[in-house]
């Protein structure tokens, strides 16, 4: 009898346990609800359209610069700047990032690229991808107008330090120091022709020794 009488009790606990368990129907519909709104897109409107000699635009030493999508823009995505050369002109010497990778797209003339090993002519058309770390430079070295696309990812402000390097640069004369503290602020490292030769003479190394051993690492 407290056998049977025990079976009765845990069979009314569970029955009990499964009624309360049951969503009502209000509940029900909550919860397809919900699970609709995390199904669905939320679709916005949002474009950013920039047509051609539109955008905020800045002339230094011989270039012009133009943003076309900035950081704000973009919610610090990408960055893209027109840069326009003028013939015999330096955009940025040998440099690298660390936190942001580049890309120029050349729209008009021969942009030459300066990387850690040689350079390259990249006529209109051309695509240059540069990942961080990756030291790079870019001029003008013919005798016409040079267009190009510079796309940064994220762009981290870069209109700050385009903005920066026009104040800097129209001093009289120029303060190296206040240049350098710039480049450093906004992630862009100078690296001088002895450096050059260290790091590449450190790439062929590593080249050459192949990938460490596991317990080296």
């Amino acid at each position: 009898m407290k056998t049977q009488g025990m079976t009765l009790m845990i069979l009314f606990a569970m029955g009990s346990f499964e009624s309360n368990a049951q969503p009502s129907k209000a509940e029900r519909t909550g919860h397809t609800s919900e699970i609709a709104q995390i199904l669905t897109d939320r679709l916005t409107n949002n474009p950013v359209i920039v047509n051609e000699g539109e955008g905020e635009t800045l002339e230094i030493m011989g270039s012009k610069l133009s943003f076309k999508l900035t950081t704000e823009t973009t919610h610090n995505q990408t960055g893209l700047y027109e840069v326009t050369l003028a013939p015999q002109v330096t955009g940025a010497k040998l440099h690298y990032h660390r936190f942001m990778d580049e890309t120029f797209v050349v729209t008009q003339g021969t942009l030459t690229i300066q990387l850690i090993d040689r350079e390259v002519e990249v006529a209109k058309g051309g695509v240059v991808h540069i990942p961080r770390f990756t030291p790079h430079g870019f001029y003008n070295g013919t005798s016409q107008e040079v267009k190009a696309l510079m796309l940064f990812n994220p762009p981290q402000q870069r209109e700050d330090f385009f903005r920066g390097m026009k104040m800097v640069l129209s001093e009289d004369p120029v303060d190296p120091a206040k240049f350098l503290q710039l480049y450093h602020k906004y992630d862009s490292h100078p690296i001088d022709e002895s450096e050059a030769a260290d790091v590449l003479q450190r790439i062929k190394t590593d080249v050459t020794a192949g990938p460490l051993p596991e317990s080296a690492r």
